[in-house]
């Protein structure tokens, strides 16, 4: 699990101050963790894009006023117009203690069932994990390279060392399903056709 510095300035409380911490181009956070009273931070958007636009999960160093606590991004949200990070949650841990964080998931290899003209759908993209902190993966890799047409890869598949998967044992990740033939296409194609004749107006 690789580790990214994320520098921030201890801010005020209130509507007032989250508004002025955005007029001065910064974005509004909030560092909790167990047992502890939340701190509202303000950070640069330059400094979250290591932490935000990435594939891989990531551990937080984050540092304030010349203290510095282990974290992950628990929440983040966006401004619907521009996209924006208009908020973000950072929740302390502990390194001997469990976390739950979702992990992207990424697929490797050339499905047997894609080389025969099949399509490989990806349908899990981020999984659950829990785990300790030096454990935590960046991301978890699936080999498909042994996929076959009208086979899938299942949650129950993927065993990671110390790291327990959360969800339906039967969540599909992968499956790679047969291709389209011309029969089905063709059948595709008549029904809006018929579907005019039946709703045709008499002349």
């Amino acid at each position: 699990m690789s580790e990214v510095v994320l520098n921030a300035e201890p801010r005020a409380t209130g509507k007032k101050a989250a508004k002025a911490v955005r007029k001065n181009g910064m974005i509004n956070g909030v560092y909790y963790s167990t047992g502890s009273a939340a701190i509202p931070i303000a950070v640069h958007p330059i400094s979250m894009r290591p932490i935000v636009y990435t594939a891989d999960a990531k551990i937080v160093k984050l540092n304030i006023s010349g203290a510095s606590y282990d974290c992950v991004l628990k929440d983040i949200s966006f401004d619907p117009v521009t996209d924006k990070i208009v908020h973000f949650d950072l929740f302390g841990v502990d390194a001997n203690a469990l976390i739950e964080v979702e992990i992207p998931v990424t697929l490797h290899g050339l499905a047997v069932g894609v080389r025969e003209g099949g399509v490989l759908e990806h349908i899990m993209h981020k999984v659950r994990v829990s785990c300790l902190p030096k454990d935590l993966p960046e991301h978890i890799e699936v080999d498909v390279a042994n996929l076959a047409i009208a086979h899938s890869i299942h949650l129950s598949d993927i065993s990671i060392p110390n790291v327990t998967l959360i969800g339906k044992p039967d969540m599909v990740v992968a499956t790679v399903v047969a291709p389209r033939t011309e029969e089905t296409a063709a059948a595709g194609a008549e029904a809006p056709a018929l579907v005019a004749q039946k709703g045709k107006k008499p002349e």
